[in-house]
């Protein structure tokens, strides 16, 4: 299904349907992306967790990663992501900044390998999300409202997409992944996202 044109606002972010892009996220864009298969749009979001080093926050770690310019030296966790290339489409760090680095349109290499209800390779189809955090750690309140808002403004651009179709790292690549973690609380995000009313009459 073809994405909708000019989708309106969701909580004030919207999605530009035809470049990919999200209103009010810094673009910083990343060389770790390419082409989705063809025919192949964005059908499933993914909810990630990180933080670098592990469990501790701020700094330009996450951003120096995904554009393959970490420091090795600045840590000696960072020592063994040496060559490592990823990326997911955003990052809501824990003050609530959104920052884009792969258009929604095209494949993030964020989930690995992964299968969603029996479909393997899921960043063929997938959106990734990534919250600045650990398992262990409660993620800000900033952060959902951000997460909610930039859901449903994925939804509006990607009708293909309902809230049935969200799963955390943890449960495309299991046994693999943990993120988002325990703490992360599912309810409040549905409940944020059916909060904000659909164009299409549905949430």
């Amino acid at each position: 299904m073809p994405p909708a044109p000019n989708p309106p606002a969701a909580a004030g972010l919207a999605v530009d349907p035809q470049t990919g892009l999200l209103s009010h996220a810094r673009q910083c864009p990343s060389p770790n992306q390419d082409d989705r298969p063809d025919g192949v749009s964005p059908e499933l979001i993914i909810v990630h967790g990180i933080s670098l080093p592990p469990g501790k926050f701020g700094g330009p770690h996450i951003e120096s990663l995904f554009n393959n310019c970490l420091d090795g030296n600045a840590h000696p966790y960072f020592k063994e992501m040496e060559g490592v290339q990823v990326s997911a489409h955003l990052l809501i760090q824990r003050d609530g900044e959104l920052v884009q680095f792969v258009s929604f349109n095209k494949r993030a290499w964020h989930a690995g390998v992964s299968s969603f209800r029996g479909r393997k390779s899921c960043n063929d189809f997938s959106i990734g999300i990534e919250l600045e955090g650990s398992d262990e750690t409660p993620y800000a309140d900033q952060q959902y409202t951000r997460l909610t808002s930039a859901i449903r403004a994925i939804m509006i651009a990607y009708p293909q997409i309902s809230t049935r179709a969200i799963a955390g790292h943890c449960d495309v690549a299991p046994g693999r992944k943990t993120d988002p973690g325990p703490v992360f609380d599912w309810l409040r995000l549905y409940d944020g996202i059916a909060s904000i009313s659909s164009p299409h009459g549905k949430s």
